[in-house]
């Protein structure tokens, strides 16, 4: 194994890039259900990043992505640890690569075993725990290690069993996938759509987002179903196979996988593949894949595992589905910045499980590119079964009747003009009053991470837009309970409530106030950034391009994007009507001492008793910064169990380590 100093250094800061990429978005997939890569895209990172720790050891590291089985288990659910590891499953993605896995395990047994294949469902794995035969915890698979308490939620799932036909088996643990069934979740997302709320984006992030919720007859409502595919442990009763224990399993009365077969040559392994793909459309559920795993109980043993994955299984792993259809027009979407974004409209398709009427075009530089018209034939698919998109035009289905598309010089929801933003493919509306933008600004002032004003949704929103109740978000600081309560849904006692989440929203801070006024480029982070380094929203109005620069994590073009939304006349009318509503435009700092003041920090591995956030906090608390990332500028590393290349990294520069205990005692002056 090389030492970490022989390592490259384009190959060592690549896997630093790929890890930090792969950790995103495995919290966007797996703890956000917010997936932003399609999984196509994150194989390939994936997969990129396995190959560069196998030719380089010493870059595997205990905290890489490439060991983690899924996100973190949240902070809103009690903690579960598995008593077995919920571990997944190596993905193949060609049938050179099942061949190859086939032709191992018989050379490691000395024989060809029987295979389970069987449909991959796609959702999200649980694990449910029966004693004496009752239904006791139902979990989340969380990191493998350790999940969510879900128990209440999964209780509402009409096909998990609450009582097993046997009580004479003390102890029962299987593993499962919930899902949402194709017409839950096209009926969901016509709701969600009918009262303008964000839609889904496949029926396995509205299962994860469902299964999730904190008040159990949310997900009571959402329709979903579970397949068991696994016995993870019992007690009382033994089997020799797979197949055997989901036989079991069936006749206790647990849904069970049906599209599965009992083969053990590859030939006829490859054409069920094919057979299975060929269904995949008509089938009820989403499937992305086909599990191909050994049969026999004593032959998986022989082989054994590795860290997080087994040596007896293999996930086959369909290409993205593409789709032939028709574009019937483009149309233009205003989003909350007043960017006008078009959008195909397609003859519906089924595609990925679901119907597919829309796609995104971008901007004009894609539909440019790519030659687009109206009344072409084009091929779309959904972006890792999330996003609709269109991949290319058949040109040689064109019969001279398509027409070139332009972006309209006036804004379709104000009749504004419009202009090309020069630092992106943006085209924009000029009007700041415009109607279409308002409202999703609205919708975004009062979100939870802005203003967080509780009760006020689009639907709300929207009414008090009608009633000529709100033009400007200053205007909600004037709503009065007499004004909502004669609203669609609401009543006294709601207006009431929404009255005062207006008026508590007052003490939100400059921090939140910077974020909910949708400044483009300014998110959280950034909007804490300058609340803390400016004090006052006022600062911002006389700030300039170099002192923002200056600032960590404000480049160029996030500075001339806060210059430009500052220098707005209408912004400066809107902040005056805040602060004499009472709206605080100061930031309060927590800090509790200056003894960190000076100090870079940056935080590895798992604490004993806190959390990083909670750790972050401290430090900030005390006047010290919080880094993401180790450089010559770090002062301190604060390391936990399992802490990887963060740690060899300071350890390479020479940067302190502290325990928590030592960072504890800095802060507080002790030995």
């Amino acid at each position: 194994m090389p030492p970490i100093h022989e390592i490259p250094a384009d190959a060592a800061a690549r896997a630093e890039t790929l890890r930090t990429q792969l950790a995103y978005h495995q919290k966007k997939y797996y703890e956000d259900d917010a997936p932003e890569l399609s999984d196509a895209e994150y194989d390939r990172l994936f997969y990129e990043l396995v190959a560069l720790e196998q030719k380089y050891p010493a870059l595997d590291t205990p905290d890489s992505p490439t060991r983690r089985v899924g996100g973190r288990a949240s902070e809103k659910f009690e903690k579960v640890t598995h008593t077995v590891q919920m571990g997944s499953l190596t993905d193949v993605f060609s049938y050179e690569e099942l061949r190859a896995f086939l032709a191992r395990t018989e050379e490691a047994l000395g024989y060809a075993p029987e295979y389970s294949v069987e449909c991959k469902i796609d959702g999200l794995s649980v694990s449910l725990e029966y004693r004496n035969g009752r239904f006791v915890r139902g979990s989340t698979r969380g990191d493998g290690f350790v999940g969510e308490n879900v128990t209440e939620n999964l209780r509402t799932i009409k096909s998990i069993p609450r009582i097993l036909p046997r009580d004479d088996i003390p102890y029962l643990e299987v593993r499962g996938e919930v899902y949402m069934p194709h017409n839950r979740f096209e009926t969901l997302n016509r709701e969600r759509e009918e009262n303008e709320e964000s839609l889904f984006a496949n029926p396995r992030n509205a299962a994860a987002g469902s299964l999730r919720q904190l008040d159990a007859s949310v997900t009571a409502q959402r329709g979903l179903d579970i397949f068991v595919f696994n016995v993870q442990a019992a007690e009382g009763i033994s089997f020799s196979g797979h197949t055997e224990s989901l036989d079991f399993l069936a006749d206790a009365g647990f849904s069970v996988i049906r599209e599965r077969e009992l083969l053990s040559d590859a030939d006829a392994i490859v054409r069920r593949i094919e057979e299975i793909g060929e269904m995949r459309s008509s089938l009820p559920y989403d499937i992305d894949g086909v599990v191909i795993k050994i049969d026999r109980l004593s032959d998986r043993a022989a082989l054994g595992e590795t860290a997080s994955t087994p040596k007896w299984a293999v996930a086959y792993k369909f290409p993205p589905e593409v789709k032939k259809t028709r574009l019937l027009d483009i149309v233009v979407q205003v989003g909350r910045t007043g960017v006008l974004t078009p959008n195909a409209v397609l003859e519906p398709v089924r595609l990925a499980g679901t119907s597919v009427s829309r796609a995104t075009l971008h901007n004009i530089d894609f539909i440019r590119e790519r030659d687009i018209r109206i009344g072409d034939t084009v091929y779309v698919q959904k972006a890792g079964d999330i996003i609709p998109e269109v991949l290319r035009v058949e040109k040689a289905d064109r019969t001279g009747a398509e027409v070139e598309y332009s972006m309209p010089e006036v804004c379709p929801s104000c009749g504004g003009p419009v202009f090309r933003d020069e630092n992106e493919a943006a085209t924009r509306c000029s009007n700041p009053a415009c109607p279409a933008q308002l409202l999703h600004s609205l919708a975004h002032f009062v979100s939870r991470d802005a203003m967080n004003i509780d009760g006020l949704g689009i639907q709300v929103l929207k009414q008090l837009r009608e009633a000529g109740l709100v033009h400007s978000p200053a205007d909600l600081y004037n709503i009065k309970e007499e004004d909502v309560s004669p609203l669609d849904r609401m009543g006294k006692k709601s207006a009431e409530n929404l009255v005062r989440a207006i008026a508590a929203s007052k003490d939100a801070g400059a921090d939140r106030l910077i974020f909910a006024l949708g400044i483009p480029g300014i998110g959280q982070k950034a909007a804490q950034t300058l609340a803390k380094r400016f004090g006052d929203i006022e600062a911002l109005f006389t700030s300039d391009h170099d002192t923002l620069c200056a600032i960590d994590d404000i480049g160029s073009v996030t500075a001339d994007s806060i210059i430009g939304y500052f220098a707005n006349p209408e912004v400066r009318h809107l902040i005056d009507r805040l602060r004499e509503a009472g709206v605080k435009t100061t930031y309060e700092t927590t800090v509790q001492s200056a003894v960190l003041a000076g100090k870079t920090f940056v935080l590895t591995g798992t604490l004993p008793t806190m959390t990083r956030d909670e750790m972050s906090a401290l430090i900030e608390a005390n006047s010290g910064k919080v880094s993401s990332s180790v450089s010559k500028k770090t002062s301190f590393v604060v390391a936990g169990a399992e802490a990887g290349s963060k740690l060899t990294k300071a350890q390479t520069l020479g940067i302190p380590v502290l325990s928590q205990d030592e960072m504890l005692a800095m802060i507080h002056h002790t030995e």
